[in-house]
This record gives C-alpha cells, sequence and structure tokens, in this order.
C-alpha cells in the first residue's frame, strides 16, 4: 500500500472521527492541533501528519529530531477562555470587482487541476494542494514541475530543487486577514508565507511564473502568464467558459485578470468554517470532549492566542521565532527578509503536516515542544538560522505545561471542517491528465 493510500484513508478516518465526536474525553495523545483565542505564537501550515512510525519518503528531507521539552513552571489557574466570536455559517468576502458565482467557481475548478497552466504541462495547482491532504500536498516542501506522484509517494525529476517552502493549505484562504469583528476587504487578504502578496486573485498567478513551481525552464518569466493565455484561448471549451463566466464575447473572455479571478473564486467557495469547535461556539456544548475543552482553557492560558486569535486562529503578522531552516533548501530562508513568516490559522492543522515554513516538523506533538521549548532547540535538533535576530516576545513569554500538551492537541483536532469540498474532475478540457503527472 502506497503512502498516498494511507495519508487518504487517515484523512477519511480523522473526519469521521471529528464528525462523531460529542461529549467525553478523548484519546491521550493525538496527532492533532493548535488552539484559538486571543494571545499565541505562530505555527505552520501544513499537511496531513503521517502515520505513526511511517518514515519519510526516500526525496524528502527528513525533519530535526524533537525531545521532550524542559520543565515549565506549573501553570497558572486557568481562566475562562478568551473565545473568538462564533464564525458558524459566516461566508467570505468577495471583491467588488469579482463576485462569486457558480460558474466562476467551476471554471476554477477546472483551471485549478489543469496541467496546461504549467511550462511544461505536467503539474496543476491540485499537485500540491490536493483534496487528499486537505489541500496541502503532505510533504515537508513541495516538489515542482518535473515531479512525478502524488502527497508522499511524489519523486523530484532529475536535477530538479524542491520548493523552498512548505506548501499552506488553501482551505479558509478567503477568509485570510480576518481577526474578528468586520470582514476585511478581499484585496488587502494577506498571502503567502511572507505576506508578500494581497488578495487570492494575485496570489494565484505567483505559481505560475515560479521556475521552480510551474514555469520551469519553458519560457521567461515575463511571458509565463501571456503564454499560458494563449494556450488556454485555443481551447474552444475554455473560451465558452470564460465568455459565460465573466458575461463578455468569446474573443475577449480568455484574458490574465479572468484567469486569476476564476481560480480566486474556486478557492474563496473552499472557504467553509464547519469545524466542531464551530458548533460549540454556536451553542453545542458536546461538540467538543472534555479533554478539548480543557484543551482549549490551556491554549488560551498559556499565551497561544497571542498570535493565534480570532476566527482564524491567526493575526496574520509576521513574526520571527528562530525555527530551523530545512536542510534542503539551498539558501537560508529570511523570510520577508528579516527572519519573520506569518502566523498560519490553525484552521485545519490537524490534517495540514508538515508544519512551519520548511515543513521541519512532522507532527502537532514535535510543534508543541518547539513551543514549550520556547523555542530553544531541543538536544541533538539543528541550532536556529545563523544570524537569527532575536525571537519574538510572544514566543518567549509562552507557559506551555507539558502535561497539558495532549490536551491542546485533542482541542486542535476540533479546529478540523467537516464538509470539505473533494470533488475532482473526470477531466480537464485541454485533454491533459487531471493534475498532472499524479
Amino acid at each position: 500500500m502506497s503512502q498516498t493510500t494511507i495519508a487518504r484513508a487517515m484523512l477519511s478516518l480523522m473526519l469521521a472521527v471529528a464528525a462523531g465526536c460529542a461529549g467525553g474525553d478523548g484519546p491521550g495523545e493525538a496527532e492533532g492541533g493548535l488552539q484559538a483565542g486571543p494571545r499565541a505564537a505562530p505555527t505552520g501550515d501544513g499537511r496531513q501528519p503521517p502515520p505513526d512510525g511511517r518514515q519519510p519518503p526516500p526525496d524528502q528531507p527528513p525533519a530535526p529530531p524533537a525531545d521532550d521539552p524542559p520543565a515549565n513552571p506549573p501553570p497558572t489557574n486557568q481562566p475562562p477562555a478568551n473565545q473568538p466570536p462564533q464564525a458558524q455559517g459566516v461566508q467570505p468576502r468577495s471583491p467588488a470587482d469579482n463576485p462569486t458565482t457558480a460558474a466562476k467557481v467551476a471554471l476554477g475548478r477546472l483551471l485549478f487541476w489543469d496541467p496546461i497552466l504549467s511550462g511544461p504541462r505536467d503539474i496543476a495547482c491540485a499537485s500540491c494542494h490536493h483534496p487528499d491532504f486537505a489541500y496541502g500536498d503532505g510533504i515537508a516542501l513541495s516538489i515542482g514541475t518535473g515531479g512525478q506522484g502524488l502527497g508522499p509517494d511524489r519523486v523530484r525529476g532529475r536535477g530538479a530543487p524542491f520548493v523552498p517552502r512548505n506548501a499552506p493549505t488553501v482551505l479558509n484562504t478567503g477568509f485570510n486577514g480576518w481577526t474578528g469583528g468586520a470582514m476585511p476587504d478581499p484585496e488587502d487578504a494577506p498571502m503567502f508565507w511572507d505576506n508578500r502578496a494581497h488578495s487570492l486573485e494575485a496570489q494565484a498567478l505567483g505559481p505560475i511564473q515560479s521556475d521552480v513551481e510551474m514555469r520551469g525552464d519553458t519560457y521567461p518569466e515575463n511571458e509565463a502568464l501571456d503564454r499560458v493565455v494563449a494556450r488556454l484561448a485555443a481551447i474552444p471549451e475554455y473560451e465558452a467558459l470564460f465568455a459565460a463566466a465573466f458575461g463578455v464575447n468569446p474573443a475577449d473572455a480568455v484574458t490574465v485578470e479572468h484567469l486569476s479571478n476564476a481560480i480566486a473564486a474556486f478557492e474563496r467557495h473552499l472557504s467553509r468554517l464547519t469545524s466542531p469547535f464551530d458548533r460549540f461556539q454556536a451553542g453545542d456544548a458536546g461538540a467538543l470532549t472534555a479533554q478539548q475543552q480543557r484543551g482549549l482553557r490551556a491554549f488560551n492560558a498559556a499565551g497561544c492566542a497571542d498570535c493565534h486569535r480570532g476566527p482564524m486562529f491567526s493575526d496574520y503578522r509576521l513574526h520571527r521565532l528562530n525555527t530551523p531552516d530545512n536542510p534542503a533548501t539551498p539558501e537560508l530562508d529570511q523570510g520577508d527578509g528579516q527572519g519573520r513568516f506569518r502566523t498560519p490559522s490553525l484552521r485545519n492543522v490537524a490534517l495540514t503536516g508538515p508544519y512551519m515554513h520548511g515543513g521541519v516538523f512532522r507532527t502537532l506533538p514535535d510543534v508543541m515542544r518547539f513551543y514549550a521549548a520556547r523555542g530553544r532547540p531541543a538536544p541533538g535538533a539543528p541550532p536556529p538560522p545563523p544570524g537569527a535576530g532575536p525571537a519574538d516576545p510572544n514566543l518567549l513569554d509562552l507557559r506551555l505545561n507539558p502535561a497539558d500538551l495532549p490536551d491542546i492537541i485533542a482541542f486542535l483536532e476540533s479546529l478540523s471542517d467537516q464538509a470539505l469540498d473533494l470533488d475532482i474532475p473526470d477531466e480537464v478540457p485541454s485533454g491533459l491528465p487531471v493534475g498532472g503527472r499524479l
């Protein structure tokens, strides 16, 4: 049985367990996520954690070992959870010039799965953002054009580099930037690990132009978007779909703007808050187990919500944690140029390991040990990046009690959505293999 088949089974099992979870204590420890509320340091958006005992695939860099955390001061009396506002049923806001419609979502889904967007026509958006891995890819560093296989079974082409950062899930990215209160302008929504782009529409075009992700060496970066648009316009079915989705003449329908708008509409459609935690916030006291409720209180008491705050469990700000760099990356990743990376949302975190910007932690217990040590490397683990500046004060102020970690992880598992859109097209208009060389 392949590792991808195992991962698919694990995702189905985790969703089923979450759906049936109500009342009583959960398991003593699980490979789940982090908590919510105003006060915490960032942790990575990653993919589904591998089953216990599975070895990393030969083509993937191993994550550094993590030892038990040093003893922390005993926890203070845990105050009532400072919980984020109710979010169940909330819909993401669309830009005024790109309202979400069923026709755009349907077109965006086809484009998301069609490898015609890549230079060599061998990789699609879905190659690294696949529903089998909660719209991540289940590996530490993604493998772009030239690669073959899916998730942990994916291998690089000869001489091809890894994509230098871990691929975050696209689930709930329609809510990026929302920290509570009024929904922010979707054109200001921060994207990528370093917040270098804003809006899903802008983000959608980045990988198409990246040589290590989708472009390869087929054409220069400054020609990538025009070349892809020309390919799409030459396919009558795409021309008709673009015209119908945007209400224009077929001859004017396939443009760079419409390409990005359609993909963004599909990704925005994947934003839906349907977790047990959301039911709990809406008044269903049995939606969280007793262990998960303890974990929520411990999450807030420890200070996790200083950064993982609000309805999305993120402040969407940049923080320096001095996590180890992945040894497979060719050079030190300085994030925004100052060693800072964005606080990832904890939504669906139990389904989306490995974690952190370099995918260096395979499981949530590994992540929690890093935070319990307040960024100090465990014995035998790689040191912080050379020349790293001072760690974020929120990290240094954390007060995680090792005894609370299983409860916090159980709470993080309650943030997994239960109504995911897992639909995969049977075919795409280009006639190429759906999803690329999977």
